[in-house]
């Protein structure tokens, strides 16, 4: 388990997971402007079979805002990334990036903003069943 995400193995399948992030994160104030289908991408890019997994590009206008405000090159480390993947039981497992090891790692005086990332993304990660 990686030391740089929020993570939940969840009881519901892929599909029924990737269809509820979408409101989950709208509820956080966060939206989801690009989308990237990892199976599909590396099928037609080099041939390769790859279980379901999606990268979703999470973005909260205001707190983005307030970072760019601060450190204009904060942007390399955004949109905020949610990954939905079907793990081998087939359940989909959802993870997002900690904020607080990226964002206020590289930028002690985002904390306050990282945390505020963060405290939503986990509400988002959890209330996925």
């Amino acid at each position: 388990m990686a030391d740089f995400t929020i993570r939940k193995v969840t009881h519901t399948s892929y599909e029924e997971a990737l269809a509820r992030i979408p409101e989950l994160l709208k509820a956080e104030g966060f939206g989801a402007p690009t989308e990237i289908d990892v199976q599909a991408t590396l099928k037609q890019k080099i041939g390769a079979d790859f279980r379901k997994y999606k990268i979703l590009g999470a973005c909260n206008p205001q707190l983005a805002f307030q970072a760019l405000t601060h450190e204009r090159e904060i942007g390399t480390m955004l949109p905020c990334n949610v990954i939905v993947y079907e793990g081998d039981d087939g359940k989909a497992v959802v993870a997002a990036i900690d904020p607080m090891a990226t964002v206020a790692a590289a930028r002690p005086e985002l904390r306050p903003i990282a945390e505020q990332v963060r405290e939503r993304l986990a509400r988002v990660v959890a209330r996925v069943e």
